[in-house]
């Protein structure tokens, strides 16, 4: 099979074919946003100061370092995700307030970003974690950093990437979730196995 890969602005129909448990790349920009930058969009009102309309946003608190004698010029050190449930309550507003429409982080998410994925056109996809130096390596340049007074973790990092990746989509635009339906699956093949090894140690009891 030939590697998916998708290139910010990345449109609705760029999405259509992609569905949960595909594993895609991302060539072009990536934002690291995470939790006060949803805050301060959703609930202080504030626009954000990066234009992430059809580009892509990632739930990281990497670590940077400046270049030395360039000024205002900073290299990714590590980057790895952070766990995406936090931003749960904000996602579904986030993704219709900015336009994103690849978001990147640790673990599933829920309804809400499921219901924001579908209206409105968007994918959440899981970086496999403990990479992060593996994620850093993608990133080509650091072209901008915003809000900086929040500290390294949570300034918008605005990264331009080539092949970054692997990413495995848990949420497409059609109403798939990989987690909440593996979880289906996953606790009915744990009551099938209780079953089976209660048969064999009820004895302890």
């Amino acid at each position: 099979m030939a590697k998916k890969i998708l290139t910010t602005p990345i449109k609705a129909e760029d999405l259509e074919d992609i569905k949960i448990g595909d594993i895609i790349y991302l060539n072009g920009h990536i934002v690291t946003c995470r939790d006060v930058a949803h805050r301060r969009l959703i609930e202080g009102g504030r626009e954000l100061p990066v234009n992430i309309d059809g580009g892509a946003i990632f739930h990281a608190g990497p670590i940077v370092r400046p270049i030395a004698g360039e000024e205002d010029k900073f290299e990714m050190v590590s980057v790895g995700p952070t766990t995406s449930m936090r931003m749960e309550q904000f996602e579904k507003e986030f993704i219709k307030e900015t336009g994103v429409r690849l978001i990147v982080g640790k673990g599933g998410m829920g309804a809400g970003t499921m219901e924001g994925c579908k209206e409105y056109k968007a994918i959440h996809c899981v970086f496999p974690a403990g990479c992060a130096v593996v994620a850093a390596v993608t990133v080509e340049e650091i072209e901008s950093a915003d809000w900086r007074d929040l500290g390294m973790p949570e300034t918008l990092w605005n990264c331009r990437v080539k092949e970054f990746g692997p990413l495995i989509v848990s949420i497409d635009t059609h109403g798939g979730n990989l987690f909440e339906e593996n979880k289906i699956k996953f606790n009915e093949k744990k009551d099938a196995a209780i079953e089976e090894i209660c048969k064999h140690v009820s004895f302890i009891k």
